[in-house]
Formats: C-alpha cells, structure tokens, sequence
C-alpha cells in the first residue's frame, strides 16, 4: 500500500520562535470576539491563501491539490521554513496581514487562540454530523477557556512503539506478542541488546520534544497526570512520573541503549531504529512509511503501555483555522470542512498510509489493508494532546526546565524531580 507522505520533525523551538512569541504576546490582546452567524460554506470560484510550515508541507499539498481539482475555490499555499514559522505569524499578526488560513502545530495552537489569532467557529464545528468523531486531543488545542472552538484537525501524528519483529525472533520473543506493559518492553530490550551486535532500545536524551512524545503517555496509561487543566502548573513530582523515569534510568545504565541515545537532539531521531540494530523504539506514526520491510527490518506496532500496564499515546500534528481578520470565511470554511469530510479523509488522507482525523473513519479499506496502520489508527481515540499557552517555550526549549527534568530523571540527580517540576511550573505560568 501507499505509505506516509513524509515524517515530519517534532517541534523544536528556537530563539526566533521564542521572540516571535514575546511579539505576538504584545501584538495580540485576547480571544477573538463572536462573528456572528454560523459561517455557509461557499464555493463560488474565490481564492484564498494559507499557510502551512514545511514538517507538513507534503500532507498539506496533498489535500490542496485535491481541492483545487474538485472545487470552483482555490487555495493558493505558502509553505514556510519550519524553523521560520513561528515568526512569520507572529509578524504577520502584528500587522494584520495574516493569510485566511493558518495551519498550526497543536504545542502552539492554544497561544494563538489565547492572542485572537483565530475566528470562533463553535457553531460550524457543532453542527458537522461527524463534530463527536474528531481527533479530541486537537479539538482541544483549539478550544478556549470559555468552550469556543477555534480549530479543527488537520494531520494527525501520535506516538507507538515501534519494535522490530525480525531481532524479537532472533532473541527468542514472540513478535506476534508484544510486551503490554513498560517493564516487559525493558525485558525485550534486555533480551535483544547484544544479539548481533544490536542494542535493545532508543530514545531521545537530550530532546525536550522527543522526550514527552516517548514518555507521557506511559504517565497517562498508569493513570497520571503531566498537566493542570488550563497548563500553568507541572504535575510532574509523582510516584506515577518517577516510576516510568526509574524505568528509562534503570535500562539506560543497564547499557541497554546505545550511547549516543543520551545526546539525541532530535536530529536524528529515527535513524537508529531505521538501521535493523535496535530492538524497539516509541517514534511517530508518520515515520511508519520510513521503513521498508527487509532481511533486518520488519516493524510491529504496539501502544505504549505504562510501568502497569494500559494504554496510551501523545496526539500530535497540526490544526487548521479561519484567521479572525479574513474576509473570506465562508470560502475558508469550505476548505476546511471538506479537509474532515469523508471524501477526503478516505480518498487523499487514508490513501496515502497517513491517519484519518476522524475516529468513525478509522477502520477503512486502506487500514485494513495493513494491520500496523490499523492499529496506529485505533490509538487516536486513546490519545491525549496537553493544553498550555507556554507549551513550546517551556517543553521544547533545549536549555528549559523540562529538559534539565528529564535529563536528571534519567542520566543524573533524580532527586531534584520537585525542584525541577517547580521550574517547570514557574516557565508555564508566566
């Protein structure tokens, strides 16, 4: 089958971004007021503009094409520099020069809603027949203090554990019967590391973004929390955090994982699962396409379970919105709703191996087709996305508070998990 179009990078942020953040703050002043009547889709032959940042260009152009083959509309898409997006909206809203659409990283998606990025599509959004089958974790995102929507998905990333079921057979594992909590995912690494020269894990140990992506979601599968409900405290001074950290600390120097797990920046992520040398790994569903089948590769999918068992995953990926100064709404709402209708989500979106958006749409004649996609596309209904305005300034900054966290959760003081959940909580209240 036609696999993921291409995986995308998880959010890194830069000093740019971090600046752009500090502009958008004094650019905006709050959620954008009622436009009134619920939007009618309209396709009478207008052209609107939307941007979409590179890490999703190739989904996102996909989707386009599809429109602009099948509508009078047309959507003209500006595919921004990863690194530069930020900035570019930030300046861009400052100005009042933003395009009618805006593609967002869920991690950001509730700034830009705080600032009054975004136009309140509550009622458009309620009235879909399908509005209780969309991705939660990115209805979310988009979901103001108050309950008004301001987003809907657009493409869907959540976090798996990948393991290679040609190393299982050779260490002896089953491979059609994964480990289903973390301590037997660390007894396969166990089992794995050495055999022909393999190592048992790997993980991101120096990226903030990779981090959670790989770890939450063992926190949420034993019943935790990482977050208070509106994301200005860090819930992270737990027996339920320190014993799935106490079970990464212990694998690591046990040498279960290669040394170069323990400097992962992020850049390369994806690279040692990819090599057939490492026996299991939590990645993003959209790297699936990334690895071909062959003599030393063939990967099975499992939920990332925690230290007692359940499961769970972290729903990333990007939203779609109607920015609050369009002129063009209800041609934008047209675009945005065909995106989530079954049309698309079926014909372009599953087609591709990439996850449909849309619970109800998750068994289709694509995922069926292959039992590792189906799966991926079961786990967006256990996903969960978490909520804070300072999400990217806090978590994905390779010098912040959750970095120093992890780092000492795994390679050095353990002790100062309050501590750095204190730090944690004092960059998201801010």
């Amino acid at each position: 089958m036609q696999r993921p179009l291409a995986p995308r990078r998880l959010a890194v942020v830069s000093a740019s971004a971090v600046a752009a953040a500090l502009l958008l703050s004094a650019c905006q002043t709050g959620p954008a007021a009622s436009t009134g009547g619920q939007l009618e889709a309209t396709d009478d032959g207008t052209t609107v503009t939307m941007w979409t940042r590179s890490a999703t260009s190739d989904y996102t152009q996909a989707l386009v094409d599809a429109y602009n083959d099948s509508h009078e509309n047309q959507v003209e898409l500006t595919v921004v520099p990863f690194d530069a997006y930020q900035q570019k909206v930030a300046s861009a809203a400052g100005a009042g020069q933003l395009p009618d659409i805006v593609s967002s990283d869920v991690v950001f998606t509730p700034d830009y809603v705080t600032k009054g990025l975004f136009r309140d599509l509550t009622a458009e959004i309620d009235a879909l027949p399908f509005a209780d089958d969309l991705a939660e974790g990115h209805i979310a995102v988009g979901t103001s203090a108050d309950g008004k929507k301001y987003a809907v998905p657009h493409d869907i990333d959540l976090s798996a554990v990948f393991y290679n079921k040609v190393l299982f057979e050779k260490a002896g594992l089953d491979p059609d019967s994964p480990p289903t909590d973390l301590p037997g995912w660390f007894e396969a690494a166990k089992a794995i590391d050495g055999v022909e020269g393999a190592d048992g894990f790997y993980f991101g140990g120096n990226c903030g973004g990779c981090m959670l992506f790989t770890t939450w979601p063992s926190i949420w599968a034993d019943g935790g929390e990482v977050l208070n409900d509106d994301g200005t405290e860090a819930d992270l001074d737990t027996d339920t955090a320190g014993s799935v950290y106490d079970q990464y600390r212990t694998a690591w120097e046990d040498g279960l994982a290669p040394e170069a797990a323990q400097t992962e920046t992020g850049a390369t992520f994806g690279t040692a699962f990819g090599t057939g040398q490492i026996g299991w790994q939590v990645l993003g569903a959209t790297a699936y396409g990334t690895y071909p089948k062959s003599d030393t590769l063939d990967v099975g999918i499992a939920p990332v379970p925690g230290v007692d068992g359940g499961e769970s995953t972290f729903l990333g990926g990007d939203t779609l919105s109607i920015a609050s100064t369009s002129e063009k709404a209800a041609a934008a709402w047209d675009f945005l709703s065909w995106t989530i209708g079954d049309e698309a989500q079926i014909d372009v979106v599953a087609k591709s191996g990439a996850l449909p958006s849309r619970t109800d749409l998750a068994d289709n004649e694509y995922s069926e087709a292959d039992p590792n996609v189906a799966e991926l596309s079961r786990l967006v209904s256990v996903g969960q996305t978490p909520v804070s305005a300072a999400f990217g300034s806090t978590f994905n900054d390779a010098n912040g508070p959750w970095t120093a966290y992890v780092r000492n959760q795994v390679f050095g003081d353990a002790s100062e998990r309050g501590a750095d959940n204190d730090a944690i909580s004092a960059a998201l209240s801010q």
